[in-house]
């Protein structure tokens, strides 16, 4: 037995590698930073979705535009009930509006799905009114359109399209390993990737990015980084955007989008003393996490930096899981797409340790 399933192979695949003694993640043979800043998230999309979808076309931009444009209509939908939410679980509700199916056409409007909803949430939320999409743009340079009202700057498409890139599947994670689960009974995509949502808003995986800007909020300026951590850990807290489960070494995606977040601070003359900042609270972490735990190696992870990607573009920090949804749906698809293609009903066992039945006498 393996408490939380630790070590055991549950599928095989070939979307996506965890080499978390050697840091590297390669999705359908390509390394992580041979995508990041060098592909389109719309033709990542299209390598993990190849083999899985016989009508895909060679570019995905027009089609998932379209998808965009179709699934906007559902945001009419959109009432005060749903606006009390935070808006991973608004976006979720508007989500499971959507039609189940295993074709082509119902996991474009997924995958359009939280790009969509997410920016209509946010503005209504703020009191403005949501922006339809432009299916003529490309998908990130059209959610952060949808979200502003204006076009994207310089920039700031390609810094959301690394993001979107770096978290698109990262092996049989919590949310992923929700999907499959769920595609294993044949209950249709939708359902798969409310799964898949429905995990990731967790606070353990993807609901963790949101904290660490509340930790560099707190910590304020680089002189106090060393007593606040300091605290915290002798306090027993969990010190977001350091450690992971799986990775023994740096996490690849922390310095994909650390090089992200660089490069879009050439266009801001603000984000550059953020980022310096973050790198000296970074600093002191590790330096003091070293000495805390010298048996557990533990280093920044994804979360990091994302936090200072999504702040740089003006997504509100209880938006970053929603935010997360619009690159792992394309995961969460293809992984449920693959698990159709050749896999069982998922149903592991378990080992009864409750009350043992008394004998008649």
């Amino acid at each position: 037995m393996s408490e939380g399933l630790d070590d055991v192979v549950a599928a095989r695949t070939v979307l996506s590698e965890v080499d978390g003694q050697a840091g590297r993640l390669v999705i359908r043979g390509w390394t992580l930073d041979q995508l990041v800043g060098r592909t389109r998230f719309e033709e990542v999309v299209r390598l993990l979705f190849d083999g899985f979808f016989e009508d895909l076309p060679e570019d995905l931009t027009a089609a998932l535009g379209a998808a965009r444009a179709e699934v906007f209509s559902a945001v009419g939908a959109i009432d005060d009930r749903l606006l009390d939410l935070e808006p991973v679980e608004a976006m979720r509700a508007l989500t499971a509006r959507l039609p189940d199916g295993d074709d082509l056409a119902t996991a474009l409007r997924l995958l359009a799905a939280p790009a969509v909803f997410t920016p209509a949430i946010l503005r209504l939320q703020a009191g403005d009114s949501p922006v339809a999409p432009d299916p003529s743009l490309g998908h990130s340079a059209d959610i952060l359109r949808m979200l502003h009202a204006r076009p994207a700057a310089a920039g700031q498409a390609e810094a959301l399209d690394a993001y979107l890139v770096t978290v698109c599947d990262h092996g049989l994670n919590a949310s992923t390993f929700a999907a499959r689960v769920v595609a294993s009974t044949r209950a249709g995509l939708t359902s798969a990737v409310l799964a898949g949502i429905s995990a990731l808003k967790g606070p353990l995986h993807g609901g963790a990015p949101g904290p660490v800007i509340e930790m560099l909020d707190a910590i304020g300026k680089p002189a106090n980084a060393r007593p606040w951590i300091e605290a915290a850990l002798a306090r027993g807290d969990r010190l977001m955007g350091f450690g992971h489960r799986i990775y023994r070494v740096r996490d690849p995606r922390a310095d994909a989008l650390k090089g992200a977040v660089r490069r879009l601070a050439d266009q801001s003359s603000s984000l550059p003393g953020r980022i310096a900042f973050a790198e000296a609270v970074e600093a002191a972490a590790l330096a003091i996490l070293k000495a805390h735990r010298p048996d557990r190696p533990l280093d920044v992870n994804v979360e990091f930096f994302t936090a200072l990607l999504l702040e740089a573009l003006a997504f509100p920090p209880n938006a970053f899981t929603a935010v997360f949804a619009m690159g792992r749906t394309a995961g969460w698809l293809a992984h449920a797409r693959e698990q159709l293609a050749g896999g069982r009903l998922i149903r592991p066992q378990s080992v009864y340790v409750g009350p043992t039945p008394l004998k008649a006498a």
